[in-house]
């Protein structure tokens, strides 16, 4: 629900411009951005959703992530290989994980490359919803080992995010393409015709840039996808320690070194106590 709240917020970003009401101002835009990650991850972490150990997780992503752009800024075409990192943390990790490592990403990158502009906050949204979606669709699949199947599921999930990343932030790049015939944004545009100009605008602008964006993310996923996902799911096992305490009325105590479905089980001690010591054991200052 939380990221539900989160993600409205920055539908409102981008669905501004269709209003006929102009363009936010982009300090406001930024402080949105910002301030919802931030919200996200103290909710996470308030909550107990998230501890130390996850948090020293994504924090790892997010700089590696923040690495691997700052290597290659711009792309080649439309692709970018900060997308791979991100989809397998949130297939891996969850909904909420996944955004906070898209989120972290960008914002690691920003940074450290000296590129907080005032397209930041869009891209951050944008990134962090390729992160939540993949998360929602590895649901079905947490918990279990990493296949074939994930990988190949995971591959379709950064196809289609891939051409959606593109989309949202098209309406973001189309915003400055004002007064161009029957494609550029101008303010007071009914709804209905700021969609129209945009979908031509994306059409005859950004569908074959995006599409070499959604090919590259189903490309890493296939070649690169498995052991990453593998590594994850190996960290997320030692994030759980279930303690269970058996009833020991009618019911044998597990063995100590019992596990089960990969969570840690440990045994409670049963030990039987004696009244008091043993007129053998007194005699030798023993006590049993």
């Amino acid at each position: 629900m939380i990221l539900l709240l989160v993600s409205l917020l920055g539908m409102g970003l981008f669905l501004w411009p269709f209003t006929g009401l102009g363009l936010p101002a982009s300090t406001p835009a930024l402080a949105i951005g910002v301030g919802t990650a931030l919200g996200l991850l103290v909710f996470e972490i308030g909550t107990r959703r998230m501890d130390a150990r996850s948090l020293s997780l994504l924090a790892a992503l997010s700089a590696a992530d923040a690495a691997l752009r700052a290597a290659l800024v711009t792309g080649i075409g439309g692709f970018s290989p900060i997308f791979l990192l991100v989809l397998c943390g949130g297939y891996a990790m969850g909904p909420s994980f996944g955004f906070l490592v898209g989120a972290g990403s960008l914002l690691a990158s920003a940074l450290a490359t000296g590129g907080l502009g005032p397209w930041v906050p869009y891209q951050l949204f944008a990134l962090g919803w390729v992160g939540a979606v993949a998360g929602v669709f590895g649901m079905w699949h947490r918990g279990s080992r990493p296949r074939g199947v994930d990988v190949g599921l995971l591959a379709v999930v950064g196809l289609f995010t891939g051409f959606g990343f593109g989309v949202v932030m098209d309406i973001w790049n189309w915003t400055f393409f004002a007064g161009s015939g029957q494609l550029g944004w101008q303010p007071g545009l009914a709804p209905l015709s700021a969609m129209a100009r945009f979908l031509r605008y994306y059409l005859v602008t950004s569908l074959g840039y995006d599409s070499f964006r959604a090919i590259g993310n189903a490309l890493m996923v296939l070649l690169l996808g498995l052991p990453i996902l593998a590594g994850l799911h190996r960290v997320g096992r030692r994030f759980h320690l279930e303690w269970e305490t058996p009833d020991l009325v009618g019911a044998s105590v597990p063995p100590a070194d019992h596990v089960a479905a990969g969570n840690l089980v440990v045994p409670p001690l049963a030990v039987g106590v004696d009244g008091g010591p043993t007129k053998p054991h007194e005699a030798r200052g023993q006590v049993q």
